[in-house]
């Protein structure tokens, strides 16, 4: 263990010892409503774990919130057995689990406790769900590049070490895929992978399809399904948070993936409701409007290290205009938007390039890079305005010269959005893929009678050869906007 860890370790240790109740402190089952057990005289803080002794055994809970003298416990198993009177005990002030460099490669849920029947966590130490999080200032500037392996995002939408993206979807569109190959192919030093809400079935499967065991080698695994408390899966977010901010802390570039916070949102709004917490928006309660910044908010950059976190969005109905949607693209650094059409063509990864953004892109590219995404998104846009009237053969060529050069390069470039499952990218090889888009574009619209090329390709020649070497040549939008 090195000096630096040796330190870590004791700061932890102090930190949960000055957390420690002093005393044992002890109380009754008063009541039992819904989901929610009212304990009286039982003074603990908000977050605390507790164990409920019933004529069934011993069952975990935690608590949520109090009324006056009573606290308000949510268990985290079985309530069948526990009547009034049953004695409950707090065990600790605070969610905890074990950390350490053991957890890499592991499959862990929501409590910290192992699922792989690889044998216990050997960790030395232990570590809070809810961490102090990071100052404004204690943040460096995202000003380096972090390879997805996915060259539509690398290329188009490049991500920073420390941004925080959204893969907003419906269901059924490749989202768990899309996770999936970003996990194995991406350039950060540790994944963390949150999988909260999932099906029961959905966890193996991406775990050994998905993911697979070059991908699980460098990352840990948290996972809380559908059929667990609410409590449980909210901590899951938490914990896998926590996770990846010790990692950080140990000078690593961590990448963050997390499906899904509407499937968080709606657990922590059966907390809420449980608690006679009024709904507000759409039955969204207000505690989940407020948990949703905490939770994105400690992904980032720090002197020592970043957090690169990507959070999926299920939404219903495919509106993005529903509260949690609306709400997490406000909180976010970007968005990926994955289109229903385009999974509907079999066009994967489902991308649409118009809709999503980057927004920390200009500060980890150069201009030339920067200007050569724009060029071919703008194609893109310009080809979606007119596809209706190609598709039924009532678009004319030579109406507009921009719009010929959308149809002419929309084969080239939807062959350039796609990628297979297996297919890993590097960040160079997106570029290098960007630079022949462009080369092959140019050469379209340099073609001898193309209506989009111009009246003189003489000029054009003479403007190619006056580029610098080292200097992509543009796709010559202005040029033809110009009329040459």
């Amino acid at each position: 263990m090195s000096e630096r860890e040796g330190q870590n370790n004791f700061k932890q240790r102090l930190a949960a010892v000055e957390r420690t109740l002093a005393h044992e402190v002890q109380g009754r089952v008063a009541g039992l409503t819904g989901l929610t057990v009212e304990v009286e005289d039982f003074a603990v803080p908000v977050g605390a774990q507790c164990e409920i002794y019933s004529r069934n055994g011993t069952t975990t809970a935690e608590s949520i919130g109090f009324r006056g003298n009573i606290s308000v416990l949510m268990p985290l198993g079985e309530m069948e057995g526990i009547s009034r009177g049953d004695r409950v005990v707090c065990t600790r002030s605070e969610a905890s689990f074990p950390i350490g460099e053991q957890l890499l490669g592991r499959v862990i849920d929501g409590n910290g406790n192992p699922l792989d029947n690889q044998g216990p966590l050997l960790c030395q130490c232990r570590r809070g769900v809810n961490s102090q999080r990071l100052q404004p200032l204690d943040r460096t500037r995202i000003d380096t590049p972090l390879s997805t392996g996915i060259r539509s995002i690398d290329a188009l939408l490049t991500c920073g070490q420390g941004q925080r993206m959204g893969i907003f979807s419906g269901p059924g569109v490749g989202k768990s895929v899309l996770l999936g190959m970003i996990a194995r192919n991406t350039s950060a030093d540790v994944t963390v992978i949150a999988l909260v809400g999932e099906r029961g079935r959905e966890v193996r499967e991406f775990i050994e399809k998905d993911l697979g065991p070059e991908g699980l080698r460098h990352s840990v695994v948290v996972a809380s399904t559908s059929d667990e408390p609410a409590p449980t899966r909210v901590r899951a977010s938490f914990v896998a948070s926590s996770i990846a901010e010790y990692f950080r802390d140990q000078g690593k570039n961590v990448l963050l993936l997390m499906d899904s916070i509407t499937r968080i949102a709606m657990a922590q709004r059966q907390i809420g409701l449980a608690i006679d917490e009024p709904p507000a928006t759409k039955g969204f309660t207000p505690s989940v409007f407020s948990l949703l910044p905490r939770l994105v908010e400690r992904s980032g950059k720090s002197a020592k290290g970043s957090i690169t976190g990507f959070y999926t969005v299920l939404v219903e109905g495919d509106d993005l205009s529903e509260p949690i949607s609306d709400t997490m693209r406000g909180l976010l650094d970007g968005h990926i938007w994955l289109s229903r059409s385009l999974a509907n063509r079999n066009h994967y990864p489902a991308i649409d390039a118009v809709e999503s953004i980057s927004r920390v892109m200009p500060d980890v590219v150069d201009e030339e890079h920067q200007q050569s995404a724009r060029d071919i998104t703008r194609l893109i846009a310009v080809y979606r305005d007119i596809e209706d009237l190609v598709n039924i053969g009532a678009y004319a060529a030579g109406t507009s010269v921009e719009l010929d050069l959308a149809v002419q390069a929309q084969p080239v470039i939807n062959r350039f959005l796609q990628q297979n499952i297996e297919e890993k990218v590097t960040f160079a090889e997106a570029l290098q893929n960007l630079d022949d888009l462009c080369s092959v574009i140019n050469q379209v619209t340099s073609q001898p009678g193309n209506s989009s090329a111009g009246n003189s390709s003489a000029n054009n020649r003479q403007q190619n050869q006056q580029q610098p070497k080292n200097k992509r040549a543009p796709l010559g939008l202005e040029r033809m906007m110009a009329g040459l």
